[in-house]
């Protein structure tokens, strides 16, 4: 039995604490690739039978979601999507966690913003490539759009352009 008295080892400690660190990576690594529109990178977080679920946007599988994604997030479109407070849970070869979304769409094309929170509730499967997303989705707490248009002096440059030139 551990110090702690929950019958864990270090061994066992450790293995856990590497576990939760992958499923996070693998979080980040699917938002990073999102907002980049990195879509092979993208694909590669999920598993081909992985469901979606975004506030009743429902994907059936991987292929439709990436699809979707690319034919939908393409190029003129500035995302931001960053989650925080995981809350990890893992068994076995199967995890789930919970995290706290903040978002951003920006479309300036269409004179729209964008913002809003959610909670993630997201399913993860360990395979032999490391840990893959089998569903992910959320839940909005909140959603709030703008006409660029109400925002005097808004302006927004996109990837590789200066903002003090």
């Amino acid at each position: 039995m551990s110090e702690t008295g929950t019958g864990s080892t270090s061994v066992d400690d450790a293995a856990s604490w590497r576990d939760h660190e992958d499923v996070k990576q693998l979080k980040y690594r699917y938002l990073r690739t999102l907002d980049t529109k990195a879509w092979d990178d993208f694909e590669a977080c999920f598993l081909p039978e992985a469901t979606a679920d975004y506030n009743g946007l429902v994907f059936a599988d991987r292929a439709a979601l990436v699809d979707y994604m690319r034919a939908n997030l393409g190029e003129g479109l500035v995302t931001l999507h960053q989650v925080h407070h995981p809350e990890i849970t893992i068994d076995g070869d199967d995890a789930t966690a919970r995290w706290y979304l903040q978002d951003k769409v920006v479309v300036a094309a269409f004179g729209f913003m964008l913002e809003g929170a959610a909670f993630y509730e997201d399913r993860y499967r360990r395979t032999p490539d490391g840990w893959r997303v089998a569903h992910t989705g959320y839940r909005r707490t909140y959603e709030a759009t703008y006409n660029l248009a109400d925002l005097p002096g808004f302006a927004i440059k996109g990837p590789g352009e200066h903002t003090h030139v």
